[in-house]
C-alpha cells in the first residue's frame, strides 16, 4: 500500500507537509468527490472483507468505492500515514422509519485532534447527509458547509449529530420523488460516544450487515457520490442529481429511472464505477 497511489485515485497533488487543518480537509474533500459510498459488492455477489489491504486493493487499485467501514477505514489508514492523531469510533444512525436510533453500533466514523482541538471527519455516510469538510468537536454550535447546517449535542457522555435540511425543488421533467423531506426540518444522523474502536471490533457487523434481510443496505443497492455542486445519487434503478442551495436555501433534485442499459453506463459516467460482476439492482 502507498500513499502516493492513495493520492493519485483521489485525484489530490498538493502539499501535505503539514498534518494541520487544511491538508485534512483538503484530502478528505478529494476523498469525498472521488470515491463514492456504494453497497454495490453485496448486490453483485461478492464479499466485502475488512481487512485494509482487500479494502485499498478495491477502492485504490480497482477505483470502487465502499460503505463506511471500508471508506473510513482507507481514510483513516491515510491519515496516520500522513501523521495525524485519528483514532476510530463507533456510531449507531438514525432510523427515521423507527423514529429511533439503532440498538447497535452500526457505523464508524474517525476523530482527529489537530493542536488540541478534536474534529470529526467521516467520509461514509454519503447522499445528501454527507459533511464536506472536517466538523468541529463542540457541543449546540451550528456549523454551516455547503450542503446543510451540521450540529452536535453533548449529552452525559453520547454525542447527537444532526443536519439541518432545505428545501428541495424537484425539476418538473422529474420522476416523482418518493420521500421528498418535510421542510426545514432537522434530520437526526447518528449518536456516538469518544471511546476508541479497532476496526476489527466491526467484523461481526460486517458479516451481518451482508447477511442480514431485514437490513436497508441489503434490501437496496446504494451508490453516491459528491461533486462540485452536490451529490450523485443511485438507489435501485432511481438515479438523482442534487444541486445544493442554487436558490436561497433551496436545493434542486432531478430524479430519473433507468434502464438497465443506462445503469451501466451511468456507473461509469458518473461514478467511474465499472463492475467485475453483474449488478442485480
Amino acid at each position: 500500500m502507498n500513499i502516493e497511489e492513495y493520492f493519485a485515485r483521489i485525484s489530490y497533488n498538493d502539499s501535505h507537509k503539514d498534518a494541520d487543518l487544511q491538508t485534512l480537509t483538503d484530502v478528505f474533500q478529494h476523498h469525498i468527490r472521488a470515491i463514492p459510498f456504494e453497497n454495490l459488492s453485496m448486490h453483485c455477489g461478492e464479499t466485502i472483507d475488512l481487512e485494509l489491504e482487500s479494502t485499498y486493493n478495491k477502492i485504490v487499485r480497482k477505483k470502487r468505492g465502499g460503505w463506511c467501514l471500508e471508506s473510513n477505514h482507507l481514510l483513516f489508514w491515510a491519515l496516520q500515514e500522513l501523521g495525524y492523531d485519528v483514532c476510530i469510533l463507533g456510531a449507531s444512525s438514525y432510523e427515521p422509519a423507527e423514529r429511533a436510533y439503532t440498538a447497535e453500533i452500526n457505523h464508524i466514523l474517525l476523530k482527529v485532534v489537530i493542536q488540541g482541538n478534536s474534529y470529526i471527519v467521516d467520509a461514509g455516510f454519503g447522499g445528501a447527509y454527507q459533511a464536506w469538510q472536517p466538523l468541529m468537536l463542540i457541543s449546540g454550535k451550528d456549523q454551516p458547509q455547503i450542503p446543510g447546517i451540521f450540529r452536535f449535542t453533548e449529552d452525559n457522555g453520547t454525542w447527537y449529530f444532526e443536519k439541518v435540511k432545505r428545501k428541495h425543488h424537484v425539476s418538473e421533467q422529474s420522476a416523482p420523488s418518493t420521500d421528498t423531506p418535510d421542510l426545514g426540518n432537522i434530520r437526526k444522523i447518528y449518536i456516538f460516544t469518544l471511546e476508541p474502536r479497532q476496526i476489527n471490533d466491526f467484523q461481526e457487523l460486517n458479516t451481518y450487515l451482508q447477511v442480514a434481510p431485514d437490513n436497508l443496505l441489503r434490501k437496496k443497492s446504494i451508490c453516491t457520490l459528491q461533486t462540485l455542486e452536490g451529490v450523485y445519487a443511485l438507489v435501485g434503478w432511481t438515479f438523482s442529481e442534487m444541486k445544493y442551495n442554487y436558490m436561497e436555501d433551496m436545493d434542486l433534485l432531478q430524479v430519473t429511472t433507468l434502464t438497465d442499459e443506462e445503469l451501466e453506463k451511468t456507473l461509469k459516467e458518473k461514478f467511474n464505477i465499472v463492475l467485475e460482476n453483474k449488478l442485480l439492482p
